[in-house]
């Protein structure tokens, strides 16, 4: 698929802050599981944050294609990188289409700026997949409302400043009973759990946030009272599309990264890539990342373009995920010992791609999605 000029520009140079400003920093950034401070700040400072956020509101004003080039780039660089990225754009997304031009003053700006952190707050013990399982409560007051509950394996949760949390507002009307609450997470009451120690994307703070009466003002509400469920599903597409960019980025990465180094390790007096074996595995490594980014900004047109495309994003999703881990394993074992130890970037990607076939919905609901749909349009293209 041929990128118009200016989607080339911005592929451009998603590239160029991957690989002069990102790259070089992914190694440590790993080993210490450190939040990357400087490089956020960065990224707020280059208009990163936001991609498909108004200009108007501070955003750069582009589309969603746009913004799975960004993930996809960002990704190649360093994972963790990409997923901040992507945290602010659905928090900016949220607060787009559903916060007063108040909350988007007090919140929206900021965000996009790298001034405050977000984090996006569903996931409790019984609430994964299954969102309706969700228990922590808002109850009204005379002033506002009363959070009550827990969340759990949040990603910026040790970090952020600000929380998205989807509460039940009504006990007897499931789904329909939830609402969203913008939660300055400084506030007396709440408290954060340790941090999680990740098998990868170690640079991606997740931990566990607590509520314990938590006062909120009447205006911490975004959208509509009991609406939260279908507010927070509305953004999922689009965090499909993001996750699937950025398990690209990390296939494409593997397959740089074992391409070099075929060319150049040699054995029996020649060079590794010589062997047709070997030739085979990089050629399917291409081709199935090839798929992916084209699976991937198909769904990013349909999602701008209004269509029905949730079945396009699932779809990427799941192929992407599954691929990444698939062909980051056959960039290991492009190494061979050599990509079994820490410091070799194979080795980091293998472990990074693995959470993608997890969050924003594992590919096991994914596949179920994508028959629902199958079942309900029939098999159209």
């Amino acid at each position: 698929m041929a990128l118009s000029e200016v989607h080339q520009q911005i592929h451009d140079a998603a590239r160029r802050f991957a690989e002069e400003v990102i790259r070089p920093a992914a190694g440590s950034l790993d080993r210490e599981e450190r939040f990357p401070e400087e490089i956020y700040r960065q990224m707020g400072e280059l208009g990163l944050f936001g991609i498909t956020v108004p200009e108007e509101l501070g955003g750069a004003g582009m589309d969603t294609l746009a913004y799975a080039i960004v993930m996809e780039e960002l990704s190649r660089g360093y994972s963790s990188i990409a997923d901040q990225c992507g945290l602010v754009e659905l928090a900016g997304t949220l607060l787009t289409v559903h916060g007063s031009a108040a909350q988007q003053a007090q919140y929206l700006m900021p965000l996009l700026r790298a001034e405050r952190r977000a984090a996006y707050c569903i996931t409790e013990a019984d609430a994964g997949t299954d969102v309706s399982g969700i228990r922590a409560t808002a109850e009204q007051t005379a002033v506002g409302w009363r959070l009550n509950g827990s969340k759990l394996w949040i990603h910026n949760a040790p970090v952020a400043d600000t929380g998205f949390v989807l509460a039940r507002t009504d006990k007897t009307a499931g789904k329909r009973g939830m609402s969203i609450f913008i939660v300055d997470l400084s506030l007396p009451g709440v408290s954060r759990g340790p941090k999680e120690h990740k098998m990868g994307q170690r640079a991606s703070q997740v931990g566990a946030l607590q509520f314990d009466g938590v006062e909120l003002p009447a205006d911490a509400l975004l959208g509509a009272e009991n609406r939260g469920f279908h507010i927070m599903m509305s953004v999922l597409d689009k965090g499909r599309v993001g996750i699937a960019a950025l398990a690209t980025g990390i296939a494409q990465a593997g397959l740089e990264a074992a391409l070099d180094y075929a060319q150049a390790r040699r054995q029996f007096g020649k060079p590794i890539i010589d062997n047709q074996g070997l030739q085979w595995m990089l050629a399917d490594m291409a081709k199935d990342i090839q798929a992916a980014r084209l699976l991937v900004r198909d769904a990013a047109l349909k999602l701008e373009s209004k269509e029905a495309a949730t079945a396009a994003c699932s779809m990427a999703k799941c192929f992407a995920s599954d691929i990444a881990v698939q062909h980051t394993a056959n960039a290991v074992q492009v190494f061979g010992g050599s990509g079994y130890i820490q410091g070799f970037d194979v080795e980091r990607l293998y472990r990074d791609a693995k959470i993608t076939q997890i969050y924003e919905g594992t590919n096991q609901i994914q596949r179920s999605i994508i028959a629902r749909e199958l079942i309900r349009n029939g098999a159209t293209a």
